[in-house]
């Protein structure tokens, strides 16, 4: 596997649900290569519940041509006012929902959407689906059921991964798409 590095674009007064249990999940994969870091477009960015987390890499140029783009919650709105989901529905929170339709995107009552290399998901607990498909998108989805398996509930791992597999097995492209 050449060089991935994921950067998990984190901004001022983000949610630590969507940054941090993605960041745990994408940091399962320990392969040559491998990175997973905070972007933030500051330094330090705070939490809407105070915590604190510094950038480990400045932000990124988003280019869908050449990187997959996974979006949650306030995320989908920044995509849909760069003019990334042009004509693709997306996912994200009830309290973002009027904004993103205001921007001309359809929003979808289901937790995670991906069309090609963009991906959106809504609500806090569906980071780990961004996760997953990142995972079986750029390595292979045994790697994404077992990430997901390590962060399950005990007793529940079994239907847990299950669930989160089939909300994004629709959407997995062929990985030579993705590379």
């Amino acid at each position: 596997m050449p060089d991935m590095h994921i950067a998990i674009l984190t901004f001022e007064g983000y949610n630590e649900l969507d940054s941090l249990i993605a960041f745990g999940i994408l940091n399962r994969i320990k392969q040559p290569g491998w990175r997973v870091s905070i972007a933030c477009p500051a330094a330090r960015v705070r939490s809407m519940n105070g915590v604190v987390i510094e950038s480990q890499r400045a932000e990124l140029q988003l280019d869908p041509a050449r990187q997959l783009l996974g979006a949650q919650c306030s995320g989908a709105l920044i995509l849909a006012k760069l003019g990334l989901l042009d004509g693709v529905p997306a996912c994200t929170d009830l309290t973002t929902k009027p904004w993103v339709e205001e921007a001309g995107v359809t929003v979808l009552n289901q937790p995670f959407y991906a069309k090609g290399r963009v991906a959106t998901a809504g609500g806090c607990f569906a980071s780990q689906y961004l996760a997953a498909w990142l995972i079986a998108t750029l390595v292979d989805a045994d790697a994404a059921r077992s990430a997901l398996h390590y962060v399950a509930p005990v007793g529940e791992k079994d239907d847990y991964v299950a669930r989160a597999m089939r909300n994004i097995e629709p959407y997995l492209m062929q990985k030579s798409a993705a590379a």
